[in-house]
């Protein structure tokens, strides 16, 4: 019988792959779905309009997920800003949600000029690299915490994952046969079934299968003012930013001005279907850099784009069912999948140059606080570099 580290690249079979991929959707479908849910209900939209949402959030970020990977032989996997729909929350206590959608198609619009013209690419290069990754160790350590209150919520799910990962990390020859996140899950899901399950039940869908709704906007000046830039700023400087600064630690080259293209080409979509601006995800690109080769990341990536256009397809069901999962089961995936991507931030983030800069952008990623609707990465960002220019310029002139 062959072993799998003996075959070439192209003949193994995607089990690293799959589970990173099957992670990074669990995550993608749970909390995230919540915000949506809980965000949607509080601007007074209906079942019908969240279905829509969802759907184009999942399946069309899904199928350009595939696309984008499969081009680049990257991992590059598209959803959603989660800062965006916070903030398009609080705009519908005001605005319609025509209104909205008008503020969705010019964002989009753009983006498009911003990634056809190259200037995205431009200020990505010359943010500092210990900033940026401060930054995403503000966002990350939250999963990382999570991981561990959930000791609290269900000590025996949690302590038995954990013990799962940590034992097989420590054993490589195993570890190369067994993908420690594929036994994670397994121990898990055998754990939740001996319980019995738990959790509540989600929202009530009505149905198994989406319906997509299309919607004619409505441009206003107020909600112009209110969502373009701001839901710009969150596509690029707090979610774009994360998943570009993952990636390339990770050993990719990730194109950015075409990832800003694609987030404005797919937006000016998903947009009449009701769904908030695209992006390229930190967390989900993170958990699927976690293991495996760096050669065959992308295979990943094309396998969650398949999770998420199924997900899409049967979103009012699979919400129900990932919103009764326990959250300590989810968070203890997350935690586990994005150790690595944590430490490596910190590595980075707290090294010779830039080290006050990334500390204040770690803190005040970490705070959360938005200023002026826009999200705290954006902050963590503007004020790591406010801290950097006043108190560390001699490490700019090394750069």
């Amino acid at each position: 019988m062959t072993d799998q580290s003996d075959r070439p690249p192209s003949m193994r079979l995607p089990l690293t792959e799959t589970a990173n991929a099957f992670v990074a959707f669990l995550f993608a479908a749970s909390a995230p779905v919540a915000i949506i849910l809980s965000a949607g209900v509080r601007g007074g939209l209906d079942e019908v309009d969240l279905a829509s949402w969802i759907f184009a959030a999942f399946a069309m970020n899904g199928a350009l997920t595939i696309g984008m990977s499969m081009v680049f032989r990257q991992p590059l996997a598209f959803f959603w800003t989660i800062p965006g729909t916070v903030l398009v929350g609080t705009a519908l206590q005001s605005l319609s949600f025509a209104e909205v959608i008008g503020a969705y198609l010019l964002t989009a619009l753009l983006l498009l000029v911003l990634g056809l013209t190259g200037w995205v690419r431009v200020a990505m290069d010359r943010l500092p690299m210990p900033i940026v990754m401060g930054m995403v160790a503000g966002v990350f350590v939250q999963f990382g915490l999570d991981w561990i209150r959930a000791f609290g919520t269900d000590f025996t799910l949690v302590a038995a994952m954990t013990a799962t990962f940590f034992g097989l990390m420590a054993l490589p020859g195993i570890r190369d046969r067994v993908p420690p996140m594929i036994a994670v899950l397994l121990v898990g899901l055998v754990i939740l079934m001996a319980q019995g399950g738990s959790g509540s039940a989600g929202p009530d869908g009505g149905g198994i299968f989406a319906a997509p709704r299309l919607y004619a906007p409505e441009f206003s000046l107020a909600a112009a003012l209110e969502l373009v830039v701001p839901l710009a700023i969150t596509v690029i400087a707090a979610q774009n930013a994360q998943g570009i600064v993952i990636l390339r630690v990770a050993g990719h080259t990730p194109p950015v001005n075409a990832i800003t293209t694609a987030c404005g080409g797919t937006s000016l979509i998903t947009a009449f279907f009701g769904s908030v601006s695209t992006c390229l995800t930190g967390p989900s690109n993170a958990i699927l850099v976690s293991g495996g080769s760096v050669d065959r990341h992308w295979i990943a990536a094309v396998l969650l784009g398949a999770f998420a256009i199924v997900f899409g397809i049967f979103a009012p069901l699979v919400t129900n069912l990932l919103l009764a999962t326990p959250a300590a089961f989810l968070s203890t995936l997350a935690g586990l999948a994005l150790l690595r991507t944590l430490q490596a931030a910190f590595q980075t983030a707290f090294g010779p140059s830039f080290p006050l800069g990334a500390l204040v952008a770690f803190l005040v990623t970490l705070a959360g606080q938005p200023v002026l609707n826009i999200g705290a990465p954006f902050w963590g960002l503007v004020f790591g570099l406010l801290a950097s220019l006043l108190m560390e310029r001699g490490a700019f002139a090394k750069t």
